[in-house]
């Protein structure tokens, strides 16, 4: 199996790192404050040959999505152009309403205009392997875009052709607004889009550490723990043959940690092989409760993929509290001087998807004082004030509730009780830390060198 991932494409070039692909300067009026994005859905394909039963082989789809950055403002319609000569040879094209072709493997396409920050599907493209086409065949979908002025760096989408299963799960639904230990059914739809017979599959399930399975863990399931949640491993042994469909009961519930938590969720055909790779060395525990099994199921509208996730959003509250230490020494002297976040709950933090920080915090450093050594997760926004970062995540209890941001000061110049603030950016994060903190008045603490004895 393929796995599906996701590559972003930036046209300014200080986002080029991401993804190891790095594109060029976009126009000047634009460049400052956005950047035009390319990516597919899935961002690579895999198409299956005719089936082993003799019918033609299914249809796949590649959606082409476009974004860009600048949340304040609005990028109007613009132009995708794809080219699929490189798999014309083993590949039917069928291109959307909004493309105008220019021969048999190359398009136009419109895009559609871009509110500030959102992303659309540019285009939808349907690929569909030839008769003779053979397992192997092999080559690339490439696609520029133009809107606003700005240019996309060239993208490009994988499609290779293979004999075999090729298994895939509708979406499940985003959650949002859900209480603490909330039952929800996220029941799914499995299907084989492949030309060849599953025997077995493997299904796995990652729920973040706010949100746990909402019945016993079956028996033909083991389960991991770690900090950030919970991983499922199922083998499901009703054959899916090509064509076929099945619903999978996924049930879940949130815990009184809930806050931002997500749900992951991918299949592949069973083999001994897969499920030592999906283990990776960890210890997994079986379960006792009744079997988890497919029945059959009705051909979705949705696509199919084999790697799916969706959000769980829950109104609840995190307390984040800042404190910082109070430290003594000579003119000459080195001292240790550290702020630490603490997250007091109820809920737990994280960013999973976006990777972004659970907290960011400003701390100013103290007069008569500068920095030594500071951590690698701080940066100096001047001689006077650094900006810190914590992991994506900070639990509601336990050691990683806590992140200690330590630095060496050195004294310059004694200067009795020499203060200085330390403070959360309550407006990072998505959503903002405001808006589940319930108390912000000790969102701050004060570093203190030399403290007054009276």
């Amino acid at each position: 199996m393929i796995p599906v991932k996701k590559t972003l494409i930036a046209s300014a070039a200080v986002l080029g790192a991401l993804a190891a692909v790095t594109g060029p300067a976009v126009a000047p009026a634009a460049a400052a404050s956005d950047a035009l994005w390319l990516w597919s859905d899935p961002y690579e394909i895999t198409l299956a040959g005719p089936s082993e039963d003799g019918s033609p082989a299914p249809s796949q789809s590649l959606t082409v999505q476009i974004s860009h950055d600048n949340t304040a403002t609005t990028v109007p319609a613009g132009t995708l152009t794809v080219d699929a000569s490189d798999v014309a040879s083993f590949a039917e094209v069928t291109w959307p309403a909004n493309c105008r072709p220019e021969n048999e493997t190359t398009a136009v396409c419109t895009t559609p205009e871009l509110p500030g920050g959102a992303n659309a599907p540019a285009a939808r493209i349907g690929l569909t392997t030839k008769p003779g086409a053979t397992d192997g065949n092999a080559g690339y979908v490439r696609y520029t875009a133009q809107a606003g002025g700005m240019n996309a760096y060239p993208g490009e989408t994988y499609v290779a052709v293979k004999d075999g299963p090729a298994l895939g799960l509708t979406q499940a639904e985003y959650r949002t607004g859900m209480a603490p230990d909330q039952p929800f059914d996220s029941s799914v739809i499995l299907g084989n889009q492949g030309n060849r017979t599953a025997d077995r599959t493997l299904l796995t399930v990652f729920t973040s550490r706010g949100i746990r399975l909402g019945m016993s863990v079956p028996s033909n399931c083991e389960s991991t723990n770690a900090v950030t949640g919970r991983t499922f491993l199922f083998v499901l042994d009703e054959r899916t043959t090509p064509g076929s469909y099945h619903s999978l009961p996924l049930k879940f519930r949130t815990k009184d940690m809930a806050l931002f938590d997500r749900v992951d969720y991918s299949a592949q055909p069973y083999s001994e092989q897969a499920l030592a790779e999906a283990r990776a060395g960890r210890a997994f525990t079986p379960g006792a409760g009744p079997e988890l099994n497919l029945t059959p199921a009705a051909a979705p509208s949705d696509e199919l993929q084999p790697y799916r996730s969706f959000t769980v959003k829950t109104l609840n509250q995190a307390d984040y509290r800042l404190t910082a230490s109070a430290v003594s020494g000579a003119a000459g002297d080195t001292v240790p001087a550290t702020v630490t976040v603490h997250n007091a709950g109820p809920a737990w933090v994280a960013s999973l998807g976006a990777g972004e920080p659970a907290a960011t915090v400003d701390i100013d450093i103290p007069a008569g004082t500068s920095v030594a050594s500071a951590p690698d997760a701080c940066w100096s926004q001047s001689d006077t004030r650094y900006r810190c970062n914590t992991p994506i995540y900070l639990t509601e209890s336990g050691k990683p509730a806590t992140h200690a941001f330590r630095f060496t000061l050195h004294i310059d110049e004694v200067i009795p009780n020499a203060t200085a603030r330390a403070a959360l950016y309550n407006d990072a994060y998505e959503p903002p830390v405001r808006t589940f903190d319930p108390d912000l008045t000790n969102n701050t603490a004060t570093l203190t060198v030399n403290p007054s004895t009276s």
